[in-house]
């Protein structure tokens, strides 16, 4: 998770475990193999002014789900 999408480490180590809870979630229905998720845009500090907030938590949540659900149909 580049420095660049997300500048502050709290933010990036908590993006790492919903990415992690959200590939445990989806395990049982996605083929199996390697995946890998990439930020396509910065978090910006302004809209989430805390790291740890439970407004990014829930942001990263509904794209994390949206992207995953993704995968499960293609």
């Amino acid at each position: 998770m580049p420095k660049r999408h997300a500048r502050r480490s709290v933010t990036r180590v908590l993006l790492k475990r919903q990415i992690r809870a959200a590939m445990a979630r989806h395990a049982d229905v996605l083929p199996p193999g390697l995946w890998v998720v990439r930020l396509r845009a910065p978090f910006a500090v302004a809209q989430f002014p805390s790291a740890a907030s439970d407004a990014l938590r829930q942001a990263a949540r509904a794209e994390l789900e949206q992207l995953f659900g993704r995968a499960r149909r293609s």
